[in-house]
């Protein structure tokens, strides 16, 4: 079965946001980036499902109201347990991954990966080079979700909980991309101001 035919939106939400306390809520436009991250993907026609620790604070929760929101049970595990809950609560078969704070990605980027999934891929992984290192970006990417879940228990039982190693335990397809500003995260006071920059 190909993704597109059963597909979940899956939105990480749950991160600690030391370097920029409270960056989900910070202004984006006329919204807050959470609010602008989902707006930018709600067009695909999908469940949207929030990967969080905690219960949202209003001014997030009522427009977001529409997403089912999935708390995580293994706290401190970064995104492979947050994505391991959303995972198992999800119905969807497939997931499409994007970290909240990812403010240009887009119904354009999550086709790009569903062009590339062939038959048996249990991940699709953009990879970009960035001073001539390769880089995965699995917050910006497409997995079987049980799949996904079934290897996760592995990494946080005997690895270091990393989303590299859960990867490395699937059929991934890896797709080259050039497309930086795809991958623009908004993780400290520099980065935000540059996003907002970039906005107006």
């Amino acid at each position: 079965m190909h993704a597109s035919a059963d597909l979940g939106i899956v939105i990480l939400a749950g991160g600690e946001a030391t370097r920029l306390p409270g960056k989900l809520a910070k202004p984006a436009g006329a919204v807050p980036l959470l609010v602008h991250v989902y707006r930018n993907l709600a067009p695909a026609g999908r469940s949207v499902y929030l990967s969080l620790k905690e219960p949202l604070p209003p001014a997030l929760a009522q427009p977001l109201a529409a997403c089912a929101q999935v708390y995580d049970e293994q706290r401190q595990r970064g995104p492979v347990g947050g994505l391991a809950s959303a995972f198992s609560a999800m119905r969807e078969h497939y997931a499409f991954v994007c970290a909240g704070d990812a403010p240009f990605v887009s119904v354009a980027h999550l086709q790009c990966l569903l062009d590339a999934w062939r038959e048996g891929d249990q991940a699709v992984v953009p990879v970009r080079t960035r001073e001539g290192r390769e880089q995965w970006e699995p917050l910006a990417a497409l997995y079987d979700a049980p799949a996904f879940a079934h290897a996760a228990e592995d990494v946080l039982r005997n690895g270091r909980g990393s989303m590299r190693e859960v990867i490395e335990r699937l059929k991934a397809r890896l797709l080259p991309m050039e497309d930086d500003a795809v991958f623009t995260n908004v993780n400290t006071p520099a980065e935000y101001a540059a996003f907002i920059e970039r906005l107006s």
